[in-house]
């Protein structure tokens, strides 16, 4: 039974009397030549693990094994736990954990599935639930510090707002965080026609590879999340007012504040760079604010 085609999954999931939910996010590929592509950009050796996040009916999770030396696949949907036990019978390398992946410790699941002394770099590569894409990817920026890079399939507009440049409108609070956290690189483009059920919508494989701990070394992380979190809930308004509003200062100061940047105060969030805003939140520190009294 080929998995990676409309015939062979019909064929599964009537087997399974299974059905695609869209709660879990649920469009299975059924282009064998796009699954190659997708685990060839991996870049993946006989030396990594790999994790893979939703693996729905084990297609691509097959190329992944096939690449490396080990797989662990981590599914939250219980009705496919017997289609892929079948599917990946035949896979040594491959281990399966029924889970949310939001509710668990990766590094320490992959360290149980392999039994690893130690956990070296390992890999992610996944085609992810796209209504719960922002969740994982800062799930594997925020708590993963031993992943290498992760290999995505998300929603071709989420692609455009994480890569996007300062003055698009695609801009915005998930483009500079994710800055912050890694460099991405796109890797292609996939068509909805080549999933079952068809989505709505095309995707994107992009590639996230960590910056390392903090480098951007900032003595006031918490500011510089703050102020862009407000900045982009305020993104209509100029950057006089959002830094008067989180700082909660009269808006002279912050002029006299924004000019000594050499930022302009009458620009709007989506025009500013990463750099701005860490300048803004870092030199911020109350003697400062005393400086203008």
């Amino acid at each position: 039974m080929d998995i990676s085609s409309k015939t062979g999954i019909k064929e599964i999931t009537s087997k399974y009397n299974i059905f695609p939910h869209k709660k879990w996010g649920q469009n299975f590929l059924m282009d064998k030549n796009i699954l190659n592509k997708i685990a060839n950009v991996s870049c993946l050796t006989s030396a990594d693990h790999v994790i893979e996040i939703g693996p729905g009916l084990g297609a691509l999770t097959r190329e992944i094994a096939n690449r490396s030396k080990g797989v662990l696949a981590i599914e939250i949907d219980p009705a496919l736990q017997d289609v892929l036990q079948e599917t990946l019978a035949d896979i040594n390398n491959s281990r399966l954990r029924m889970a949310d992946v939001l509710k668990v410790n990766l590094e320490q699941e992959l360290l149980d599935a392999f039994n690893l002394s130690k956990l070296d770099t390992y890999k992610v590569c996944a085609n992810i639930p796209y209504n719960i894409t922002t969740p994982i990817i800062f799930n594997l920026l925020e708590k993963c510090p031993n992943m290498k890079y992760a290999v995505l399939m998300i929603q071709k507009e989420v692609a455009a707002r994480i890569k996007a440049q300062p003055g698009n409108k695609e801009y915005g609070l998930l483009t500079v965080m994710i800055k912050y956290y890694a460099e991405v690189e796109y890797l292609m483009d996939v068509s909805r026609n080549c999933f079952f059920p068809r989505p709505e919508v095309d995707s994107s494989v992009i590639k996230i590879i960590p910056h390392g701990a903090n480098q951007f070394k900032l003595k006031n992380e918490t500011g510089f999340k703050s102020l862009v979190r407000k900045a982009f809930q305020m993104r209509r308004k100029t950057m006089l007012n959002i830094c008067s509003a989180e700082f909660g200062v009269e808006k002279e100061k912050i002029k006299r504040y924004l000019d000594i940047l050499d930022i302009d105060y009458n620009k709007r969030p989506e025009n500013l760079t990463i750099h701005n805003f860490i300048s803004i939140a870092e030199n911020w520190p109350a003697a400062m604010e005393e400086s203008f009294d």
